[in-house]
Formats: structure tokens, C-alpha cells, sequence
């Protein structure tokens, strides 16, 4: 029986080339999508997985309240003691681990140099939690001496080429420390959450001159050590969870806080659980940027509709050739055949149409993957769809989307009454609403919908690009501050300044295009004394030139300048500052006297509110310090050049930076190129957004094709009679196209609302955004009814422009 389906089901695709073909193309797309979004999603839920105790090792990350109890900053990374005391405190743990960043380190072997952004200082027990294969050495005791170095075979390849980096030395900063290497380690997959080049032995911290031991016991102000804690399997982590309040009321005590206040209220301490940071872990100092679970959402969602619009158009498409196989389906029933042979005759037609549609899929899966690698800035593979626990529901898939295709064919097709079909008196699709109808405005709503979210992307990321940010990103390079020019700093600028092409050299603790996350304890002078606010006020250390080099100008007072010896006890604010500081304007706020970090000073300045951080953050209180000359402070070394004369000034940086820092790489980064990874994530976004929306217009076209096709071979004989009766070409295609475009309006004012609320919830992720305007939501309408009336039209015209006396000769 099945067999004689199948036979039946390959005669009837050979017998219909055209429409077979349009059928399966627009499966193989809609199923192209499908498996591309399917690869993402099987990606991105995959990080941290491929570690043995991935389900069982938990990330603290801290919390701190302001003075009004307002969580104002959630860190990923802890204070050095909490790990060991954690664990003495909850004899359940397991294991814990420390992971410090490096940051950039200048390493060297014989004559080569490098800049190594993923170092890490790691405790002896890291691979206990993270498993990648070991090449060379022993993971257990690799980490467990000082000034022990562990790296990657790249890594170990770019300095030591074919030799045996076992036991070889490094140099570190500057010839400042040796390492010795004791072990190689395959790279980490892209699917983790860190990806470290080096890891430092953590004993290396106990050294006074690097860290100190007893910082290691006592500083809970350093929060840059990531802690992960090992529990039991199937353990219960929220009975830790329950008891973190009095962890920190006894084992904690912050410096400054009022004694009526307990520790609790001022910090918290939560767990993550690894396999959840990659997807729901957005918080203020992650290690890598991570992935989005409600980006996944997303695009599971658009690859459910593309799916859904090509299912329907497989419904239409059989539908509208239903009138060419009635009388087949009349003989069938008059021999004998029963309504349920019908029905499974073209549900197997619909099933090996998929099937055939799967296997063209996968094929131009492949073919398209790189480009969506290359566009999403992943590392997508085939290989993770061939995984037995996916590729099962991936082959059982025709038999279900046949089925969703295919019932509605085939139990109107099977409806038919053999008596009425072979008589040619059978009416097929009467009626002036129809299933087909519903499915074609349906598929143009989210086709509209797609057209509205992608412009509104594209839109905010041409606001963000534009917006003036308060200050100048262009021309400013921007570099590390090494060690080597604490001393020489004042030399290297006087000599880069020397070339007139190099406009400014600025110093600061962090740079626009970071975040904000440094922060003491403020107070004011109100009342004849200094009293504490409960306002966040975020700092940055500057020197003389940082205002100047990016061009920010001043609301009020003056920049700090070397005529006045006291401004290193003085303070710049923001705009933002002042009526946090209930100083109403900059006029009135310079002059103030004020407290920050225990030094007493005025405030000499009021610079214009710019964004430093992106604009998915709003601008917040900032306040400005100038370290005094016996102060020194590595962070960002800002660098203003003429855009005109590029090659002069880089060429003059360079030869500078070789005489005054010849240990350290020349490694350099254009500002405005910082500020446009800020939005990498849009503008994947976009692209993808761009991709899928055509892809879903143009299968909603074929579905369109296939319901005009339907619709003009049962008004054949109409448009023979009007063409008789003087009826032109452009008045038969408008009476022909008017229904559909109805269609097309009716699914724009479903879409148009639903898009609109949306892109609403999607723009609040910004702090600054544009405001959707009426012509984006008609812009999106129109383009529908354009691309709707080229479809119809190509039907439309081929009708009018029949010969009447084919389509009259039976009357």
C-alpha cells in the first residue's frame, strides 16, 4: 500500500514539474532557515557544557546597594578571600577556584615580543573545573609552584616554534618577572565562556612585591577575582543561597559602614550557575560579552514563522490545483477507494515532498553556513545537527511538517463528490472568506512585522552612530599605559608632541567606550560640615590633558592646569554631578567644597554631560581626579592625531614608544572603533534581521502566487466573458488584484500594531533611542502591497492577455 503511495506521489511530482518545483523550493528555504537557526540555538546553549561538572559548578558574583538600598553595581568577579572562606564556611562545597585577569602583558623569549591580552592567574586546581585536553605536563601540579606559566599550543608555537617549551623561561613586563612554563594545554572551545592563552600560578599572588598573602586573606575591596564553587551532584545550591546573608554579617565587615548598618544590607553574594553565564549573564565586568537567551528566543520564533509560512504555502499551492485533480479523485472514489485512502495518498505526497525538501536543505545549509559565520561572527558547524539527540528529530521532522502541509489538502481534496466532480458542476473554494485567505494574511503579517523590525534596527544603529556623544571619537588612538613610561611619561609626550600632526597625549584611568565602574564615598559641605551622600558617583583619574585631547567642553569653571598647584586635591564633575548633588547648575557647583575618597578639595569645573559608556546605559554622575606627581596610575594613554597626516604621526608614536617603552609591543587601537564593537551585537542583529525578512517576504509571494493561481483557474471563463464584453487588460488585473491587495491591507492592520509594540520593548534595551515614526510602519504596508501586486500581477496579466475563445469554447 505504502509503496503504491509512493509510486503514485513521485507520478503526480513528474506530472507537475512547476508547481512540484515551487513546492519543494519553498520548503527546502523555509527548512534551510530552519536548520541554519537550529545550528545557533544547539551553539549557543552548548557553552560550559562540555566540562564534566558543568552542572554542578556555580559562579559568585556580588552585588552592592547604594544608600537608598538600590542595587547600583552587580560584579561577576569577587574579592580574593571570599573563595576559601565560602568554603570553610559551607563544608558542602566541594572545590573552589580563583581566576584573576592579567590583563595586557608584554611577554618575551629571546627576541620575541608580544602583547597578551587572555592571561590569567589561575589556583593549581583550574582544570578541575574546566576540562581541556593537556598536551604537555601534569594538570594537577603544573599551577601549584610560584611564577609557573601554563599556555596554549598557539600560544607556545608563536614563542618557542618547534622547541620544548617544558621548563623554558619567559620574561614577563618589562624583564620584570620570570616564568617558567610547566605545561601545555589545548585551546579552550569557542563555546566557553573564557578563553585563556596563559594562566599564571595563583601561589605567584603570595609574593609581597605582586599581590601579598595577606591581601589575599583580607582585602574584600579588590572584586576582580572570578570564584567558582564545586557542589555535590544533584545538590541543593540554594540552601548556600539561603544562609549568604549571615555569611557576610559574620565573616565581613566594610570599612566605613555605619555600625548600625549590617553587611547584608550594604553588598550581596549570589550564585550563577556556569551553564547559565553565557545566556543570562549581562553583568558589569564579564569576562568575554556574552550571548543573549532572548536573542535565542527570537530567532527560534522567526524560524517557527518562516517554517509556518512555507507549510502554508505548500497548503495553498495544493489547494489551488485542486480543480486539475478532482476528476482524478472522483475516479478513485467511483472504483472503490475510501475517503482515508484519499486522505493518506496525499498526506505520503506531502511527506516525500519534505523529505526531498530536508535533504536539499541540508545541502544549502552547508553551502550558506560560512556566510552566516561570517555575518554573526560565530562558529557555527553542520557537525552539531549530526548529533544523535538533534539528527533524530530532525529526520522524523517530514512526517511532521507533512502533516501539518498536508491535512488541510487532504481533507478538502478528499471531500470532494464524485457524482458532482465528474459531472464539472463542482465548485471549489466558494465563499468570500477562506482558510486559504486567513493563511495569506497570516503570512504577510509577519512578513510586515520582519519589515518593520528590521528598519527600526537599522534605524537606531544609524542614531547611535550619529549621535554626538560630547566629546570627539575620531583620530584618538588609544593604548595601554605600560609600566615602562611611569617615569619616562612626561619625556615620551613632550617628544610625540614635537610633531605637529599629533595634536594632544591624554592620561586616564579608563577612556569613553568602557564602562564605569570605579567608585568612593562621597560628601559635601552643607551646614558647616561635611556631610555623606547616598548618591553613586563614579570616578576616573585624569591628568592635565584629557579634557582637551577629546574635545569636551566645559559648562562651567576651568580644566585642571599645572598653574595651580592644589587641583590635585581639586575635582572636575558632570553635568549629571551637579543636580545629583542637588547643586541645580554648574554655575552654582563650581567652587564647592566636597569629599571624595577622604580627600577634601573644591570642585574647580563643571565639564558638559558626554557618554562615556554606550548608549544603552544613561549618563551618570561622574567625577574627575588629578593624581598628585608621587601618585602613579597605569590605565589608558589617550592620543589625538591629525586625520590629515596619519602616517606622520603614527610613524612618530611608534619611534617614541620604541625608545621609551622598547620591552613592550607597539599595540594600539583606534577609539571609534571601540565605540562600534559597543553595538557588534546590532548589528549582527540587523543583518540577520535583513536576511530572514526577504527570505520570509519572498516564500509569502509564493504563497500568494499559488492562492492568485487558484483563484484565476476558477475565473477563467469570467475573464473570457469581460474580455468579450470590452473589458481591457488593466480594468481585468485590478479586478483581479483588488481581493488580494484587501488581503495584504488587513494583514498590515494586524502587523502593524504588534510590530510597533515589539520594536518598543526591543528599543527600551537603550537608554537612548529613537521613537518609531508613522512612515516606518506605512513604509513597511506599502512595501507589502508593492511586492504582493508584482506577484499577482505576473498571473493577473498572463489572464487578461489569454485568447477568450480558449477559455469560452466548452460554453
Amino acid at each position: 500500500m505504502i509503496k503504491n503511495y509512493l509510486r503514485s506521489a513521485f507520478r503526480n511530482i513528474k506530472r507537475n514539474p512547476f508547481i512540484s518545483f515551487i513546492n519543494i523550493f519553498g520548503l527546502t528555504v523555509g527548512l534551510t532557515c530552519c536548520l541554519l537557526i537550529l545550528t545557533y540555538i544547539i551553539n549557543e546553549r552548548s557553552y560550559d557544557k562540555l566540562n564534566k561538572n558543568a552542572n554542578n559548578i556555580y559562579r559568585v558574583t556580588r552585588i552592592f546597594y547604594s544608600g537608598q538600598g538600590i542595587e547600583n553595581l552587580h560584579l561577576s568577579a569577587v574579592a580574593p578571600p571570599f573563595g576559601p572562606l565560602l568554603q570553610s564556611a559551607f563544608p558542602d562545597i566541594e572545590k573552589v577556584t580563583r581566576v584573576l585577569p592579567n590583563g595586557i602583558s608584554a611577554l618575551k623569549y629571546k627576541d620575541k615580543l608580544f602583547n597578551e591580552k587572555n592571561g590569567f592567574i589561575a589556583d593549581e586546581n583550574f582544570f578541575d573545573f574546566f576540562n581541556v585536553p593537556i598536551v604537555k605536563g601534569d594538570q594537577k601540579t603544573a599551577l601549584a609552584e610560584p611564577y609557573s606559566v601554563m599556555m596554549t599550543e598557539a600560544t607556545a608555537k608563536k614563542y618557542f616554534g618547534d622547541e620544548n617549551p617544558i621548563n623554558k623561561t619567559i620574561q614577563f613586563d618589562n624583564n620584570k618577572h620570570e616564568f617558567k612554563v610547566t605545561g601545555i594545554y589545548k585551546a579552550f572551545p569557542q563555546n566557553a565562556h573564557l578563553h585563556p592563552d596563559l594562566l599564571l600560578s595563583f601561589s605567584t599572588l603570595k609574593d609581597s612585591t605582586v599581590y601579598g598573602e595577606k591581601q589575599l586573606e583580607t582585602n574584600f575591596g579588590n572584586n576582580a577575582f572570578y570564584t567558582y564553587l564545586l557542589f555535590p551532584t544533584n545538590y541543593n545550591v540554594s540552601r548556600v543561597e539561603a544562609q549568604l546573608s549571615n555569611f557576610l554579617d559574620s565573616y565581613v565587615h566594610l570599612p566605613g559602614m555605619p555600625g548600625n548598618v549590617k553587611t547584608h544590607q550594604a553588598t550581596k553574594l549570589t550564585l550563577q550557575k556556569l551553564t547559565d553565564i553565557h545566556l543570562t549573564s549581562h553583568l558589569d565586568d564579564e569576562i568575554e560579552e556574552n550571548g543573549d537567551i532572548t536573542r535565542v528566543y527570537i530567532f527560534s520564533a522567526i524560524a517557527l514563522f518562516i517554517l509556518l509560512i512555507a507549510c502554508i504555502n505548500y497548503m495553498n499551492l495544493s489547494t489551488a490545483r485542486s480543480a486539475l485533480r478532482a476528476k482524478e479523485i472522483g475516479i478513485r472514489k467511483v472504483i472503490g477507494a475510501q475517503r482515508k485512502e484519499i486522505i493518506s495518498q496525499f498526506l505520503s505526497e506531502s511527506i516525500l515532498i519534505t523529505w526531498i525538501a530536508l535533504i536539499f536543505a541540508f545541502a544549502l545549509t552547508a553551502l550558506v553556513l560560512p556566510l552566516i559565520n561570517k555575518l554573526s561572527n560565530q562558529v557555527l558547524s553542520i557537525n552539531s545537527l549530526l548529533q544523535w539527540s538533534v539528527l533524530l528529530p530532525v529526520i522524523l521532522l517530514p512526517f511532521v511538517i507533512g502533516l501539518i502541509s498536508g491535512i488541510y489538502p487532504a481533507l478538502f481534496m478528499s471531500s470532494f463528490v464524485p457524482v458532482k466532480v465528474l459531472k464539472g458542476i463542482l465548485k471549489v473554494g466558494s465563499g468570500n472568506i477562506s482558510f486559504r485567505k486567513v493563511l495569506v494574511v497570516l503570512q504577510f503579517s509577519i512578513s510586515i512585522i520582519l519589515i518593520v523590525a528590521t528598519t527600526v534596527v537599522y534605524q537606531q544603529l544609524q542614531f547611535v552612530q550619529d549621535k554626538d556623544l560630547g566629546f570627539n571619537k575620531d583620530f584618538i588612538l588609544t593604548m595601554d599605559f605600560p609600566n615602562a613610561l611611569t617615569k619616562q611619561y612626561q619625556s615620551f609626550k613632550d617628544e610625540v608632541e614635537k610633531n605637529a600632526a599629533v595634536k594632544s597625549v591624554g592620561h586616564s584611568s579608563r577612556i569613553p567606550s568602557g564602562r564605569l565602574l570605579d567608585e568612593q564615598d562621597a560628601a559635601v559641605l552643607q551646614g558647616g560640615a561635611m556631610q555623606t551622600t547616598k548618591i553613586d558617583l563614579k570616578c576616573i583619574a585624569t591628568d592635565y590633558d584629557f579634557i582637551p585631547t577629546y574635545g569636551m567642553q566645559m559648562a562651567s569653571g576651568r580644566n585642571f592646569s599645572k598653574a595651580f598647584a592644589t587641583d590635585t586635591s581639586n575635582y572636575i564633575i558632570n553635568e549629571s554631578a551637579v543636580l545629583a548633588l542637588g547643586w541645580k547648575t554648574a554655575e552654582n557647583a563650581v567652587g564647592k567644597d566636597m569629599k571624595y575618597g577622604g580627600v577634601r578639595g573644591k570642585v574647580i569645573g563643571v565639564v558638559k554631560d558626554f557618554h562615556f559608556e554606550s548608549l544603552h546605559q544613561q549618563i551618570i554622575p561622574l567625577i574627575m581626579t588629578l593624581p598628585s606627581p608621587n601618585q602613579s596610575f597605569n590605565g589608558k594613554l589617550s592620543i589625538k592625531i591629525d586625520g590629515h597626516n596619519i602616517r606622520s604621526a603614527m610613524s612618530t608614536i611608534e619611534s617614541a614608544w620604541r625608545k621609551y617603552a622598547p620591552e613592550v609591543p607597539f599595540d594600539f587601537t583606534f577609539l571609534d572603533s571601540k565605540f562600534a564593537q559597543l553595538y557588534n551585537s546590532e548589528q549582527q542583529q540587523g543583518s540577520l534581521f535583513t536576511i530572514f525578512s526577504c527570505i520570509a517576504i519572498f516564500i509569502a509571494c509564493l504563497g500568494l502566487f499559488g492562492l492568485s493561481a487558484f483563484t484565476i483557474t476558477q475565473r477563467v471563463k469570467e475573464i473570457g466573458v469581460r474580455k468579450v464584453l470590452g473589458a481591457s487588460v488593466p480594468q481585468i488585473v485590478t479586478e483581479l488584484s483588488k481581493d488580494f491587495l484587501k488581503l495584504v491591507l488587513i494583514a498590515g492592520i494586524i502587523a502593524l500594531p504588534v510590530a510597533w509594540f515589539v520594536m518598543n520593548k526591543w528599543l527600551l534595551d537603550f537608554a537612548f533611542r529613537i521613537s518609531i515614526s508613522w512612515w516606518v510602519l506605512a513604509l513597511a504596508a506599502v512595501i507589502a502591497l508593492i511586492i504582493a501586486f508584482a506577484t499577482i500581477s505576473f498571473q493577473s496579466i498572463k489572464a487578461a492577455l489569454a485568447n477568450p475563445v480558449k477559455s469560452l469554447r466548452s460554453e
